[in-house]
């Protein structure tokens, strides 16, 4: 049986600004060009999984709106099942304001709508037909209870859950209860340290040492992205550092979501080198960059053929042990 991504989060249209620089209190700014594309955390994970060749079903929630229809439309030409993506009636689908600076970097706001509406029980019958070896992809953008539930439930079903805590959590909860897998950025990572009791006091640790420490913490493996100087992984209790691929940056706002999308594609398709699987990640986001937008910036496998080969190259370079970089998942 084919091994399946399930995602379960969020589907915005996205409203892309872009300004010279980003305005002060008070200010106002002109922006030189405004794009409205499908976004949304879960719904651009789901794409980049799709678009790195992995099955992949999404289960979320749309308005009855003309960016719902939008956001379903941009899911089902990558190739995502949308059968568990309903219509909920009487609210918009999530929106999201993104304003994107010359240099690339973005600011964003977001209105949940629909997103809000994702209940416990519309997750169950979505994750019904997750077996052993699927994956579960979850992010922070619909309801924290129904996330960790969904979590809860996954495992019930004997599938690998990968978190990408973003936006930062205010509270865990049992929310990494049964993680296998947590993906953050360094804010989002010190903010679910401090939650988890993994920070040390005063400015805390330097990356590696937050890696291990929360990773222990919530026993499970930590990856933290660190925009242009990478990322870093604990591999047993060491941890190893996956160079990014250099490029100007236009547009930084769907690169974590490529990245995390990419990564469960490959873990997926069984890939047993935890490293080597990030550095292909590495090599999507990288390209993402260079591009406008959210899920209209997300590569195809086919077009990250040579940053791919740098990042794995770069990567084996860096990690020089013979100890295993395979994930392991809790029973």
């Amino acid at each position: 049986m084919p091994t399946t991504v399930f995602v379960v989060g969020s589907l915005n249209a996205d409203q892309l600004l872009e300004v010279p620089a980003f305005p002060a209190a008070g200010e106002t700014v002109l922006a030189s060009d405004v794009l409205i594309t499908a976004g949304g955390k879960g719904g651009n994970q789901a794409v980049a999984a799709a678009r790195a060749g992995a099955a992949v079903v999404m289960i979320g929630a749309l308005g009855d709106d003309a960016h719902g229809r939008l956001v379903r439309r941009a899911l089902t030409e990558s190739g995502v099942d949308t059968g568990w993506v309903v219509t909920a009636d009487g609210t918009h689908t999530g929106t999201a304001v993104v304003a994107v600076e010359s240099g690339g970097e973005n600011r964003i706001i977001v209105a949940s709508g629909a997103n809000a509406r994702l209940t416990r029980e519309h997750v169950e019958a979505g994750l019904a037909g997750a077996a052993p070896g699927d994956l579960v992809l979850l992010q922070l953008e619909t309801p924290v209870e129904v996330v960790a539930h969904a979590a809860r439930f996954a495992k019930g079903r004997g599938a690998t859950v990968v978190l990408n805590a973003a936006p930062a959590p205010a509270d865990t909860g049992s929310l990494t209860t049964d993680i296998d897998l947590l993906v953050v950025n360094e804010g989002e990572m010190r903010a679910v340290a401090g939650l988890a009791g993994a920070d040390e006091g005063g400015d805390g640790p330097d990356v590696t040492g937050t890696v291990l420490t929360t990773s222990r913490a919530l026993d499970c493996v930590v990856v933290c992205t660190t925009g242009a100087d990478g990322a870093y992984v604990n591999v047993g209790d060491r941890v190893v550092h996956i160079p990014a691929v250099p490029v100007t940056a236009v547009d930084t706002t769907a690169a974590g979501d490529t990245y995390t999308g990419y990564l469960a594609a490959a873990l997926a398709r069984g890939e047993s080198d935890l490293p080597a699987a990030l550095a292909t990640a590495s090599a999507a986001a990288a390209v993402t960059v260079t591009r406008r937008g959210a899920m209209a910036s997300i590569p195809y496998a086919d077009e990250i053929g040579e940053s791919s080969t740098y990042a794995r190259a770069e990567t084996a370079a860096t990690v020089g042990s013979t100890d295993s970089t395979e994930l392991t998942t809790k029973g």
